[in-house]
């Protein structure tokens, strides 16, 4: 059994690192709010976007480079990650997500690069040689020319056919205690599917033709979406770390809970030696 001043030391250390996991749940609990504010404020703003572009490129998608599809045999991902961990299995689940892509391209001959954003991401496959260009120290601070340069690189590589297909790979934000690594295809950008006829459908007249307007309009929606992933990530990190870190204080919790049990028993038959000592000296002493 460890001595006393041993399982107090522990008891001690234990209790400053329950300390330290409940600020942190507490300054992710702060940054969570501003970060879900601003990602559920873009989300109407990207599906509208979407809905919009889908339409009009449905009859003026024909001829436009962002959109031709071609047959696939390089594709490119942009992985999006945190920049600092101790959010449990948030980055390791985007992470996973994408090895297996990797590995399922790669079965099919297809050739795989990476665009990592984040620490997290950059740091995961820095070994394995695919990393075509890495944003780092960018997902604390990051804003809408962030997401144009990464779209901007991204369309580079797609229209000088460096590569064929662009997806994106990040974590989406559904709770509290839920972020779904998700896969979106960023390039080629594809036309709204013939559905079901709407009951009243409206005829839109364009200044100037849908084309022009089209050709405008890709680049920003190409922003818009990178935008979006990061903004879903930016606030399921937070969520992720609030409930690691509370999971994290609660098992501190329990494991001062048994120290102190052990401290007590430890004590108690420091106590039982002392006495059994001081019996043992007095029979000594009658004899």
């Amino acid at each position: 059994m460890p001595g006393l001043k041993e399982v107090k030391n522990k008891i001690e250390g234990v209790s400053k690192t329950s300390q330290i996991t409940k600020a942190m749940n507490m300054v992710a609990s702060a940054k969570l709010r501003g970060a879900q504010l601003r990602m559920e404020a873009f989300r109407p703003y990207a599906a509208k976007f979407a809905g919009a572009m889908q339409k009009l490129s449905g009859g003026a998608g024909a001829g436009q480079p962002l959109m031709a599809v071609r047959e696939v045999q390089s594709v490119e991902l942009i992985v999006i990650t945190s920049d600092r961990g101790l959010c449990g299995s948030f980055n390791a689940n985007v992470i996973s997500k994408t090895q297996k892509l990797i590995a399922q391209y790669e079965s099919e001959g297809k050739k795989v690069t990476l665009v990592t954003v984040g620490n997290k991401a950059t740091r995961a496959f820095k070994r394995s040689g695919k990393i075509r260009r890495s944003f780092t120290d960018i997902m604390g601070t990051f804003q809408m020319f962030n997401a144009r340069e990464i779209a901007e690189d991204v369309s580079e590589q797609f229209l000088s056919k460096a590569a064929d297909q662009v997806e994106l790979i990040y974590a989406r934000f559904k709770s509290l205690s839920a972020q779904i690594p998700t896969q979106d295809i960023l390039l080629p950008i594809k036309p709204a599917e013939n559905g079901a006829e709407e009951k009243n459908p409206v005829e839109y007249l364009f200044e100037p033709s849908p084309a022009e307007i089209l050709e405008n309009l890709l680049p920003l929606y190409l922003n818009v979406q990178v935008f979006h992933a990061m903004l879903e990530v930016g606030a399921g990190e937070q969520a992720a770390r609030m409930t690691a870190m509370d999971n994290a204080t609660t098992a501190c919790g329990d494991m001062i809970k048994e120290l102190r049990q052990l401290y007590n028993k430890a004590r108690q038959a420091a106590i039982t030696g002392d006495l059994m000592d001081i019996v043992g000296g007095a029979e000594a002493l009658k004899g």
